[in-house]
C-alpha cells in the first residue's frame, strides 16, 4: 500500500471528490476512486468522505492507494505482432488460432499470456494488474485488438464502444450472390434456445447493428466488408448467416459443405479510436492474413 497526498488547488474548487482526483492523477479512473472512497481509503483533511463531497482549496487529500494485485496467469514470450503502443493503450493484430483469454482447456498460449510478458508497465485495472481486454474477437478470427494499459484508459475505451465511436471493420468471405452492393442488418443477438453454445437472432435479444458493403464477387461466394455498430458475441457470423449469407469456413454458424479454412474466414482489418489521454483520433489497419489472401487468389483463378 502506498499513501498519496494532495492539496486542492483554486482549480479543483466545488469539484466533486472523485472528478477531482481523476483530474490531479489520470491513471485512476472515476470509477476506481469512488471504489476507494466506498472503502473509506481516501481521507479530506484526515476524516472520510462520500464521493459527492465538493472540495474546497487547501483541502488536504490521502489515499492509501492499495497495491494491484497480480494477475494469476503465466506470462509468455509470444512474439506478438504489435501494431500501436504507448503508455496508455496497445493495438496488437492477433494470429488466426490464438484465444484472448485463458480459459480451462486453454491456459497457456492466450493473447493475455503473452501481453503480461510483453507488458512490463501495466498499472493496476480494477485492482488487477492485467492487460485491460475492452473488445474480444474469435479463437479463429485474425485482426486488430486494442489493449489498456492502465484503468483510465480502460475506462475511455469502454465508454468508446457503449457510445459507438470506435470504428471496427472486418472483411469476410460469405456464401452465396449478394446482388446489392451495400445494406444493414439490424437484429436482436441473445443466446440460442435450442442450442446454449450459440448465439442467434432472438425477439429479446440485446440490439445488434452491422453495416455490410461488398468488396468483390466470386459466383458462389462474395467478399464482403463488415463495419460494427454494435459488438455483440458472434455477432458478423450470426447476422450474416441470419440474412442467408453464412461465412465461409464457420464450423458454427455456416453449411456442413464449405471451404476447408479451419474456420471463419473473417479478419478484423480496420480500428479506429479517440486516445484516451490525448483524444486524437488514431486508426490502425492490418492487411488479410496469407492464407486468406491464396484462397482469395483461388477463387478469381477458378473463375
Amino acid at each position: 500500500m502506498t499513501q498519496v497526498s494532495y492539496t486542492m488547488e483554486e482549480q479543483q474548487q466545488g469539484e466533486r471528490i472523485d472528478k477531482a482526483l481523476s483530474g490531479v492523477q489520470s491513471e485512476w479512473s472515476r470509477t476506481q476512486i469512488g471504489n476507494w472512497i466506498t472503502e473509506g481509503i481516501v481521507k479530506v483533511n484526515g476524516e472520510t468522505v462520500k464521493a459527492k463531497y465538493k472540495v474546497k482549496v487547501g483541502d488536504i487529500v490521502e489515499i492509501d492507494v492499495p497495491e494491484a494485485e497480480p494477475l494469476d496467469v503465466i506470462a509468455e514470450n509470444l512474439d506478438l505482432d504489435i501494431v500501436y503502443e504507448d503508455a496508455d493503450v496497445l493495438v496488437v493484430n492477433k494470429p488466426k488460432g490464438m484465444v484472448v483469454h485463458p480459459a480451462p482447456g486453454h491456459m497457456t498460449g492466450t493473447l493475455v499470456n503473452g501481453l503480461m510478458y510483453h507488458c512490463q508497465d501495466l498499472s493496476g485495472i480494477n485492482g488487477i494488474m492485467r492487460p485491460g481486454i475492452v473488445h474480444r474477437i474469435d479463437k479463429d478470427t485474425s485482426g486488430l485488438l486494442m489493449v489498456a494499459k492502465n484503468d483510465a484508459a480502460h475506462e475511455s475505451l469502454v465508454n468508446q464502444l457503449v457510445n459507438k465511436t470506435v470504428t471496427r471493420k472486418y472483411t469476410a468471405l460469405v456464401h452465396g450472390h449478394i446482388a446489392h452492393d451495400k445494406g444493414t442488418i439490424d437484429a436482436p443477438i441473445g443466446r440460442d434456445q435450442k442450442d446454449r453454445q450459440k448465439q442467434a437472432v432472438v425477439d429479446k435479444g440485446k440490439h445488434a447493428v452491422t453495416h455490410f458493403q461488398v468488396i468483390e464477387r466470386f459466383g458462389e461466394y462474395t467478399l464482403v466488408e463488415c463495419r460494427l455498430e454494435t459488438g455483440r458475441t458472434h455477432q458478423i457470423r450470426v447476422h450474416m448467416n441470419y440474412i442467408g449469407f453464412p461465412l465461409v469456413g464457420d464450423p458454427k454458424y455456416g453449411p456442413k459443405k464449405t471451404i476447408d479454412f479451419a474456420g471463419q474466414v473473417l479478419h478484423a482489418g480496420v480500428l479506429g479510436f479517440d486516445h484516451p489521454t490525448s483524444g486524437e483520433y488514431l486508426q490502425f489497419e492490418a492487411p488479410i492474413p496469407a492464407d486468406y489472401e491464396q484462397l482469395l487468389n483461388d477463387l478469381r483463378n477458378s473463375h
